[in-house]
């Protein structure tokens, strides 16, 4: 985007960064943090997501999505892993070697340490722990990173147990490997403090820089990731998971305010076209199809149905462009792909081999109206029917706006939906890990033995050896560096 003015639009932002340490032992067991080949697996196991209620009674509104599609789990395991990330054993007390660290990274961001660590549980609904929770231990808080731009606040530092790594997925379930879950990272999430894409790269590096100073941390792809949080002033916050790279952070930003601009457009022609709630109702139209000569139609007839429904005065916006490359149709394929393939709609037809008599016999088939915009999608009869109710209640949320959720970062800097965003039901205390207390000499030993800031190291070379800066740059950074 150029010449945008974030100030205007009100962005805040806020990051959580993501690092593995680099420890002898995983964070609740005695099993080494090494990665492994999946070729080296010993045994493999099933799991099926099953949902809860929290302490209080509640249903994570994410698990509850989650656990309509009822995907199967397959977890790799290896000599090298044991009961506790089978989930078949208790967790052992948490590595004292990775509360050092973490506290060492505290202290660098002058945050305050807890007097006592408590560890928690936090649902995970996407089978990257086998438990279905994750354990995190909150540390510190109250830190900040100063910027041209303002001062950056750092709400929490907390220690966690990383997941396992997703080595495949289909329609049917996802296959993980168990030699990464339980490797112990920090997550460090800032406040909404951030007003431009800028300023977050700059304190996403500032970050990446502390962490690197301590030489406490593993190195290399998959090590550090980003999250984003992202807002403006009549939006509203998406959480955007997986940067991978600090390159991409403004790229994200800038687009998913795009993103919310443009929603915000299509509700307000939507408004002034005087649309209306969608209706869930829903209209088998595979006569309609019966005999169409379109390859892609004729390979998902078979032995499925063919489903439809109308979306009253949507006509044009479902294939208006939201973000480069993306366009509002989508934001609702993205919600029903986890039940069915292709999603189809008339903004793009006729077209991939299908007529326009085909077409004009489906509008027919659902009167409709010249400005409203059929969807259908071919697939088994449960499945097309939630892949539909899916799609209605994204287009029922374009009528209100932006809606709050999860989604994924894609490699060209957009992003695309993974789940509604978790409320507070998703966090309670875990039962298994006895509190841990952080006494004053602790803090102090460690204070007194905090490493030079990578930067500190870079100027210390250059008044010492007289090096140039780019020199010096790369000399401080390198893992021999003295």
């Amino acid at each position: 985007m150029k010449s945008v003015d974030y100030e205007r639009l009100g962005l805040k932002a806020g990051l959580e960064i993501h690092q593995q340490l680099d420890t002898k032992r995983k964070l609740f067991c005695n099993c080494p943090t090494e990665l492994r080949s999946t070729r080296e697996s010993t045994y493999e196991m099933c799991r099926h997501l099953q949902i809860a209620e929290s302490e209080l009674g509640e249903i994570d509104r994410a698990a509850l999505e989650e656990a309509q599609v009822k995907r199967r789990f397959i977890y790799k395991g290896y000599d090298t892993t044991c009961l506790v990330e089978n989930d078949e054993s208790p967790p052992l007390p948490l590595n004292p070697e990775a509360l050092e660290i973490a506290l060492e990274v505290a202290l660098l961001l002058d945050m305050v340490p807890v007097d006592e660590v408590h560890t928690m549980r936090k649902i995970v609904i996407d089978g990257s722990n086998t438990s279905g929770f994750q354990r995190t231990a909150f540390v510190a808080s109250n830190g900040k990173i100063s910027t041209d731009e303002g001062i950056v606040h750092i709400d929490t530092l907390c220690l966690e147990e990383e997941a396992a790594q997703k080595i495949s997925e289909d329609v049917g379930g996802v296959v993980y490997s168990l030699d990464r879950l339980g490797i112990p990272l920090v997550e460090i999430a800032t406040k909404a403090d951030i007003t431009t894409p800028q300023q977050a790269r700059i304190v996403a590096e500032h970050l990446g820089m502390i962490l690197r100073s301590t030489g406490k941390v593993k190195r290399g792809i998959g090590t550090i990731r980003q999250d984003i949080n992202i807002s403006i002033a009549e939006g509203a916050r998406v959480e955007i998971k997986g940067v991978q790279t600090l390159g991409m952070i403004g790229t994200i930003i800038e687009r998913e305010v795009l993103r919310q601009v443009n929603l915000l457009k299509i509700k307000d022609e939507l408004k002034r076209r005087g649309a209306k709630h969608v209706k869930t109702e829903i209209i088998d139209v595979s006569d309609v199809f019966a005999s169409t000569q379109c390859s892609m139609n004729k390979k998902a007839l078979k032995n499925n149905d063919v489903l439809a429904v109308k979306l009253a005065s949507f006509g044009g916006l479902v294939g208006r462009e939201i973000q480069p490359g993306r366009r509002f149709c989508d934001e609702l394929s993205d919600r029903a792909k986890r039940f069915v393939g292709r999603v189809f709609h008339t903004d793009e037809l006729p077209g991939y081999g299908m007529t326009s008599a085909e077409i004009t016999k489906l509008k027919k088939k659902v009167h409709a109206a010249p400005d409203d915009c059929m969807i259908f999608v071919a697939g088994e009869r449960s499945k097309a029917n939630l892949a539909l109710d899916a799609i209605i209640q994204r287009a029922n949320e374009a009528l209100e706006g932006i809606p709050e959720e999860t989604r994924k970062a894609l490699e060209d800097g957009n992003s695309a939906y993974m789940r509604p965003l978790p409320g507070a039901a998703r966090m309670y205390p875990e039962t298994d890990v006895l509190p841990v207390p952080i006494s004053k000499e602790l803090v102090k030993k460690i204070q007194r033995s905090l490493p030079e800031l990578l930067h500190e190291r870079k100027e210390r070379y250059i008044r010492e050896y007289g090096l140039n800066d780019e020199l010096a740059g790369l000399i401080a950074c390198s893992e021999r560096a003295p």
